[in-house]
C-alpha cells in the first residue's frame, strides 16, 4: 500500500499501477521529505516528477506545500493511475494546485519542457541504461531554476549518475537496495 505520508493529504491511500512500476517505499519517502522540509525546499516549489509511476513523490510534495507539479509517465496505465491519484490529492489538499500529467517519455517531455523547476524527482526503472539517464540529466539542465534540487533514485548497485555541466553532486544516501543521489544547480547569485 502506498500513501501520502504527511501534509494536507496525509494518510490518503494512493492507487499503484498493477505492473511495470516500483513505488518508492514509505521509509525512503519519509527520509527524503524530512530532508527536503529541513532545507525548506517544498513550500512554493515547482515540482517535476520524471518516470512518475503512481505519482507518489510529486503528490507528497504537493501535500506538503509545493506550488505545482508536472508528472511524466509514458506507460498508459500508469499515467491513468497518476491522473486519478492527482485528482484525489488536489481535492484533499483543498487548493487548486496546478498539476499536469504528461503521457510521454522523459526524453520527449524534456525536449519541450518549459520550467523552471525547483525540485525534480527522477526515479527510472532500475534497468534504465546509464547513458539514457545521463541524456535525461543533460536535457533537464535547461529547465531548472537557480538553486534547484534534483533527486535521482537508483538501485544500490548502480553507479553514481554522470552529471552534466551546471549540476553539482551534493550527497547520496543508501536505503537497503535503493540509493538516492542528490544534486543541485548553482545557487542564485547574491546582489
Amino acid at each position: 500500500m502506498t500513501r501520502i505520508i504527511a501534509g494536507r493529504a496525509g494518510s490518503l491511500t494512493l492507487e499503484v499501477p498493477d505492473a511495470g512500476t516500483r513505488p518508492t517505499s514509505d521509509r525512503v519517502r519519509e527520509s527524503l521529505f524530512g530532508a527536503l522540509e529541513s532545507a525548506d525546499a517544498l513550500r512554493g516549489a515547482a515540482v517535476l516528477d520524471l518516470y512518475a509511476g503512481s505519482g507518489a513523490l510529486a503528490l507528497e510534495a504537493l501535500s506538503r506545500g509545493a506550488r505545482s507539479a508536472d508528472l511524466v509517465e509514458k506507460a498508459p496505465r500508469a499515467a491513468s493511475v497518476i491522473q486519478r491519484n492527482t485528482t484525489r490529492v488536489t481535492k484533499a489538499i483543498g487548493r487548486d494546485a496546478p498539476t499536469a500529467v504528461h503521457r510521454t517519455s522523459a526524453v520527449a517531455y524534456l525536449q519541450i519542457a518549459r520550467g523552471p523547476f525547483d525540485l525534480v524527482f527522477i526515479d527510472p526503472p532500475y534497468d534504465l541504461a546509464e547513458s539514457e539517464l545521463t541524456h535525461v540529466l543533460e536535457l533537464l539542465t535547461g529547465s531548472l531554476a537557480p538553486g534547484a534540487i534534483i533527486v535521482v533514485e537508483r538501485a544500490k548497485r548502480s553507479p553514481e549518475p554522470t552529471l552534466p555541466a551546471g549540476l553539482v553532486a551534493d550527497r547520496s544516501k543508501r536505503y537497503g537496495d535503493t540509493t538516492l543521489w542528490w544534486s543541485s544547480t548553482a545557487p542564485p547569485a547574491e546582489d
